[in-house]
C-alpha cells in the first residue's frame, strides 16, 4: 500500500515538475526575445550618446551639450513614469519621441572634420550592431509566434519616432528642413504601403532605398545613422508581408471603417498632394538647357497625367460612395453579424474594384512618366514629393487589387454528419449502445448547429445538412454529392467555392466508412469533381472532423490540376493525467467555427498542449486561383456610368493596355513564389478569400 502511494506521489510529482519545466522554458524563451529587444534599444542609446558626445567634444557647440543633457533628463523622466507611476503609455511615447529626435540630430550634424575619430568609428559600429540586433529580434519574435498582429496603419512607436526625426531636421535651413520633413512623410507612406501588403510595395521599397541617399535629400551627413533609422522602422512591416495572417479587410480596417467625413476629406487631401506634385514637376520648365525635350514632353505627358488623375480622384470618390452605402447596410444589419466584406461583395464592390485597379494603374504609369520627364535631381522637395505620391497611389492600387481578388466569390455548402464511434471487426460502423445515444445526439446536434452557423455567418448557400445515425450508402452519397457538385448560381455560372463538411467514421487511410461495407476514397470524390467542374475554375474545400483526416491532408498536396483544399483535425490519443476526457468528434468543429465566426475569439491553434490540433493541405495550384475578371465591355459600361464623356477615348487605351498584360513576367514570378511558399512554408493561417480561414497547429 505504501509503495503504491509512494509510486502515485512520485509519478504526480514528476508530471508536475515536467510541466513546470516546459512552462519555464516557454517563459525563458519569451523573456530572451524581449531582452534581445531591450539590448538593441540600449545599444542604440549608447550609440546616440557617444555620437552626440563626439560632436560636442569636436565642435564645442554648447547647444549639443544642452540637448544631450536634456535628452538624458527626458529619458530619466520616462523611466520614472514607467517604474514608479505605472504610466507605461506616456513613458514609452516620451522615450520614442526623444529617440527619434536624438537619432535625427546624429544624422544631420556635420561630422566631416572628425570622420576618422575613434569614438566616431565606435558610434558607427554601435549603430550597425543596433541594426543587426533589431532585425534579429523582429525575426525571432515572428518565428516564435510572440507577435500578435493588429490592424493599424502606423504604430505609436513609428509615428512618434518619425515626428521626433522630423523635429530634428529643423536644425537645418528651411528648404532643406522641408525636404527632410516631406521625406519623413514619404517614409511613413512607405511603411503603410508595406503593412497593407500592396501589390507594388516591394517595388516602392526598392525605389525609396535607391533614392534615399541622393545628396539633394540631405541624408549623407551620417548615412549609417540614417540607415539605422530607416531599417529599424521598415523591418517590422517588411517582415509582416510574410508573417502577418490578417486578411485583406482586417489589414484595411483602419481605413474601411473610418467615418464618412474623414474618408471624403482624404480624397480632397490626396488631390492637394497630387496638385502639389504637378506644380513641382512644372519647375522643370525653368531648365532651358533641354527645352526642346522638356517643353513638348511636359505638355504631352502633363495633359495625360491630369486626365488620368481626374479619373483617379473620381474613382476614389465613387469608391467611397459605394462604401458609404455598404456602411448603411452594415449598421442596419449589425445584429445579424454580417461583416462589411460580405456586404461589399453583395453590393458589387468586387466588380468596381477590378475595373478601378486598371484605372489607378494608369495614374501610377502617368506619375512615373511625368516624374521621369521632369526629373530634378537637385530639388530635394520634388524628390520627396515624388516618393510620397508613389506609395500613395500604390496604396490605392493595392486596395482595389486585393478587394477585387477577395470579394464577391459565391459559395455553396453541404454538410454530412454520421455519428458512429464504434466499428465492427471488419471496420464498418455500427450503432452505438443505448446508454451513449443521448450524449451522441447532443454532440451531433452541436456539430450541425455549428456548421449551419458557419454557413449562415459567411453567407454560404446551404445545399443541405444530412444527419444519419445508420450511415449513408454509397449510391445515396453518390447521388447527393453529384447533385451538390453541379449546383450553379441563379444567373447560370458555377459557384466559385464549394464547401463540403464531413464528420463521421473513417478508416486508417482516410476513406469514409459508409453503410453496407462501402467506402469513399479521395480519388473517387476528385473524379466526381473533375466530371462536374470541367473547364471551370471553381474551388472545392473539404472540412473533415474525423479521427483519420491526415491521409487526405497529405494526399491533396499531390493534386496538380484542380483547386482543392482539405481542412482536417488531429485528436490526441492520450492526455495528461490532469486532463478530464479524451477529445471527441465535434470538438474541432466547435473550435474551428468559433474561430471563424467570432472575431474576438481567444483560440490559439499553436498553443502547446492542445488535445485537438488542426492541419490543412492545399493542391499545388491553389495559390494560382483567381475569380472572373471584367471584360472590355464591362470596362466600357463602367466608364460611361462614372466618368465624363471627355475621357471616353481613354477606354480604348485602357482595354488595349490591359490586354497587353504588361506584368506577365512579374505575375509569373509572383505565382512561382506563392507556389514555393505554399509547398515549403505553409502559413499557419490561410485566408480563403471567402471570409473564413484554414488553420494548422
Amino acid at each position: 500500500m505504501c509503495k503504491s502511494l509512494r509510486y502515485c506521489f512520485s509519478h504526480c510529482l514528476y508530471l508536475a515538475m515536467t510541466r513546470l519545466e516546459e512552462v519555464n522554458r516557454e517563459v525563458n524563451m519569451h523573456s530572451s526575445v524581449r531582452y534581445l529587444g531591450y539590448l538593441a534599444r540600449l545599444n542604440l542609446l549608447v550609440a546616440i550618446c557617444l555620437g552626440l558626445y563626439v560632436r560636442w567634444e569636436k565642435t564645442a557647440n554648447s547647444l549639443i551639450l544642452v540637448i544631450f543633457i536634456l535628452g538624458l533628463f527626458v529619458l530619466g523622466i520616462a523611466s520614472i513614469l514607467y517604474y514608479y507611476f505605472s504610466m507605461e503609455a506616456a513613458s514609452l511615447s516620451l522615450s520614442n519621441l526623444w529617440f527619434g529626435f536624438l537619432l535625427g540630430l546624429l544624422c544631420f550634424l556635420d561630422n566631416s572634420s572628425f570622420k576618422n575619430d575613434v569614438k566616431e568609428e565606435s558610434t558607427k559600429y554601435l549603430l550597425l550592431t543596433s541594426i543587426v540586433l533589431r532585425v534579429l529580434c523582429a525575426l525571432v519574435e515572428r518565428v516564435s509566434g510572440y507577435v500578435r498582429h493588429r490592424p493599424t496603419l502606423l504604430t505609436t512607436v513609428e509615428f512618434l519616432e518619425l515626428v521626433g526625426f522630423a523635429i530634428a531636421s529643423t536644425t537645418m535651413l528651411v528648404e532643406k528642413s522641408l525636404s527632410v520633413i516631406l521625406l519623413v512623410v514619404a517614409l511613413a507612406m512607405l511603411i503603410i504601403d508595406l503593412r497593407m501588403k500592396s501589390f507594388l510595395a516591394i517595388l516602392n521599397l526598392i525605389i525609396f532605398s535607391v533614392l534615399l541617399f541622393v545628396s539633394s535629400l540631405e541624408t549623407p551627413k551620417n548615412p549609417i545613422a540614417f540607415a539605422c533609422f530607416f531599417i529599424c522602422l521598415v523591418t517590422d512591416p517588411f517582415l509582416d508581408i510574410y508573417f502577418s495572417g490578417l486578411s485583406v479587410t482586417e489589414r484595411w480596417k483602419p481605413f474601411l471603417y473610418r467615418g464618412r467625413i474623414c474618408r471624403r476629406l482624404s480624397v480632397v487631401f490626396i488631390g492637394m498632394i497630387e496638385l502639389t506634385f504637378f506644380i513641382l514637376s512644372a519647375f522643370k520648365l525653368r531648365d532651358t538647357h533641354l527645352w526642346y525635350f522638356v517643353i513638348p514632353g511636359f505638355s504631352i505627358f502633363g495633359i495625360f497625367w491630369m486626365i488620368c488623375h481626374i479619373i483617379f480622384l473620381l474613382t476614389l470618390w465613387g469608391f467611397h460612395t459605394k462604401l458609404n452605402d455598404c456602411h448603411k447596410v452594415y449598421i442596419s444589419h449589425r445584429a445579424d453579424n454580417n461583416s462589411l466584406d460580405r456586404i461589399m461583395a453583395s453590393k458589387g464592390m468586387r466588380h468596381f474594384c477590378l475595373i478601378s485597379e486598371q484605372l489607378v494603374f494608369f495614374s501610377l504609369l502617368a506619375t512615373a512618366i511625368l516624374g521621369a520627364v521632369s526629373w530634378q535631381p537637385t530639388n530635394g522637395i520634388f524628390l520627396s514629393m515624388f516618393l510620397i505620391v508613389l506609395p500613395l497611389e500604390s496604396l490605392a492600387h493595392g486596395l482595389f487589387h486585393e478587394l477585387g481578388n477577395c470579394l464577391g466569390g459565391t459559395s455553396v455548402g453541404y454538410a454530412i454528419v454520421i455519428p458512429t464511434n464504434f466499428c465492427s471487426p471488419d471496420g464498418q460502423p455500427t450503432l452505438l449502445p443505448p446508454e451513449h445515444v443521448q450524449e451522441l445526439n447532443l454532440r451531433s446536434t452541436g456539430m450541425l448547429n455549428g456548421i449551419q452557423r458557419f454557413f449562415a455567418y459567411h453567407m454560404i448557400e446551404t445545399y443541405g445538412c444530412d444527419y444519419s445515425t445508420s450511415g449513408l450508402s454509397f449510391d445515396t452519397l453518390h447521388s447527393k454529392l453529384k447533385a451538390f457538385l453541379e449546383l450553379r448560381t441563379v444567373d447560370g455560372p458555377r459557384h466559385d467555392t464549394y464547401v463540403l463538411y464531413y464528420s463521421g467514421h473513417t478508416h486508417g487511410s482516410g476513406e469514409w466508412a459508409l453503410a453496407g461495407g462501402d467506402i469513399l476514397r479521395l480519388d473517387t470524390l476528385l473524379e466526381w469533381w473533375r466530371e462536374k467542374n470541367g473547364s471551370f475554375c471553381s474551388r472545392l474545400i473539404i472540412i473533415l472532423d474525423s479521427e483519420n483526416s491526415t491521409p487526405w491532408v497529405k494526399e491533396v498536396r499531390k493534386i496538380n490540376d484542380q483547386y482543392i483544399a482539405v481542412q482536417g483535425a488531429e485528436l490526441a490519443k492520450t492526455v495528461d493525467i490532469e486532463e478530464a476526457d479524451l477529445p471527441q468528434l465535434g470538438d474541432f468543429t466547435k473550435d474551428w467555427v468559433e474561430y471563424n465566426c467570432n472575431p474576438s475569439n481567444n483560440i490559439c491553434w499553436t498553443e502547446k498542449g492542445r488535445t485537438v490540433k488542426a492541419m490543412y493541405g492545399v493542391s499545388k495550384r491553389w495559390s494560382d486561383y483567381t475569380l472572373h475578371l471584367p471584360t472590355g465591355s464591362d470596362v466600357a459600361k463602367h466608364w460611361m456610368l462614372h466618368f465624363p464623356r471627355i475621357t471616353y477615348p481613354l477606354v480604348h487605351l485602357a482595354n488595349w493596355l490591359c490586354g497587353l498584360n504588361l506584368f506577365w513576367i512579374c505575375k509569373t514570378c509572383f505565382r512561382c513564389l506563392k507556389r514555393l511558399k505554399m509547398s515549403w512554408f505553409l502559413p499557419t493561417v490561410l485566408d480563403t478569400g471567402q471570409g473564413f480561414k484554414l488553420v494548422k497547429s
